[in-house]
C-alpha cells in the first residue's frame, strides 16, 4: 500500500509539471522570455535525452521530437514547446529538497514555503497529526515506509488501518497545496500580461455562512460567476462560484460596478479576510481547472 501511495504522489508531481510546461508557451510567447533556469534545465535535459534515447524508457521519443521544441524556441521561427521528459530526471526520492528542485527547475518557485503555509497542510499537521510532526517529517516517514517495503525481504512492521488513512490524507493535502501553487503561478503570470485583473478584496468573512463583505470596483458580477480567490501570503488560490450577491443589504442577481462599493458575497468555498478577488478575462486552461481545482 505505501509503495502505491508513494507512486501516486510521485506521479502527481510529474503530471502537474507536465501540465505546467504545456501552459508555458501560452504564458511566455517567446522562448527567450522564459526564466534562465527553465531554459538551462530544458537544454541540459534535451542533451541528456539524446544520450539516453535508445533506452527502453524513452522508446516513445524520436530524435525529431526531442530536438524540435528546442530548435523552434531558439530560432523563434515557430511556436516552441517544452518536452517534459527533459525536466523529469530525478534519481532520488522526492523528499523536500528533491521536490523543491524538480519544481523550481521547471519554474515553479517557493514550493515548500507555500506547502508549509497551506491551510489543508497546516490543518493536517495541527489536528490530524496532533502537531507531533512537521510536513517534512510526514513526507520522510512515508518515504521511509516505502523504501522499507520496496527493498526489504522481511516485513517487521505492518501499518494499522488508521495510520494508512492518515498517510493517504497527507498525500491528498500535499497534492492540493501543489495544485493551488501552480494555479497561482499561472494567475500571477497572466496578470503581468493583462489577461487577469484584481477586482477587489474581502474585508470581512463569516466562516459559518461561507459569505463575507468585499470591496469591489469596475466590474460586472452575477450569481453563478466564477472567480479566483487568491493570497500568496496565505498560500491560497481557490476557484469559487458566486452563490449570492447583496448590495445595500438587498439580494441581486447581477450588478455593474463603476466605482468602489461594498458587496456581500457568498461563495461555494471557504475564504478569509484579505483574500483578493481575481477575474479572468481569458480563462486558465479549462483542462487544468477541471483536473486540479474542481474537487
Amino acid at each position: 500500500m505505501v509503495t502505491r501511495l508513494y507512486a501516486i504522489y510521485e506521479s502527481f508531481v510529474e503530471d502537474i509539471i507536465r501540465d505546467w510546461l504545456a501552459l508555458l508557451p501560452e504564458l511566455f510567447t517567446s522562448y527567450l522570455d522564459l526564466e534562465e533556469r527553465i531554459r538551462n534545465t530544458h537544454q541540459i535535459g534535451v542533451g541528456r535525452l539524446l544520450k539516453e534515447l535508445k533506452k527502453n524508457r524513452y522508446e516513445q521519443l524520436s530524435l525529431e521530437t526531442v530536438v524540435s521544441g528546442l530548435f523552434r524556441g531558439i530560432t523563434g521561427e515557430q511556436e516552441y514547446d517544452l518536452l517534459s521528459d527533459a525536466f523529469l530526471f530525478h534519481e532520488q526520492n522526492l523528499r523536500k529538497e528533491a521536490l523543491e528542485k524538480l519544481l523550481a527547475d521547471a519554474g515553479i518557485q517557493n514550493a515548500w514555503n507555500w506547502i508549509e503555509k497551506h491551510r489543508f497542510v497546516r490543518n493536517f499537521v495541527e489536528k490530524i497529526g496532533g502537531d507531533q510532526n512537521t510536513v517534512e517529517g510526514e513526507l520522510n516517514q512515508l518515504i521511509s515506509y516505502r523504501n522499507d517495503a520496496a527493498h526489504s525481504s522481511r516485513i517487521d512492521e505492518i501499518l494499522g488501518h488508521n495510520d494508512l488513512l492518515e498517510l493517504c490524507d497527507f498525500i491528498e493535502t500535499l497534492c492540493q497545496a501543489m495544485a493551488e501553487l501552480v494555479t497561482y503561478q499561472v494567475i500571477k503570470r497572466k496578470k503581468s500580461i493583462g489577461q487577469v485583473r484584481e477586482i477587489g478584496k474581502i474585508t470581512e468573512w463569516y466562516k459559518n455562512s461561507q459569505a463575507g463583505v468585499a470591496k469591489v470596483e469596475q466590474t460586472k458580477l452575477a450569481v453563478g460567476d466564477k472567480l479566483f480567490l487568491v493570497s500568496e501570503g496565505s498560500s491560497y488560490c481557490q476557484l469559487a462560484i458566486i452563490e449570492s450577491i447583496k448590495i445595500d443589504d438587498k439580494l441581486v442577481e447581477k450588478v455593474v460596478v463603476t466605482t468602489e462599493v461594498e458587496a456581500g458575497l457568498k461563495f461555494d468555498v471557504d475564504a478569509k479576510k484579505r483574500i483578493i478577488l481575481v477575474y479572468l478575462s481569458i480563462t486558465i486552461n479549462n483542462f487544468f481547472i477541471d483536473k486540479y481545482l474542481l474537487t
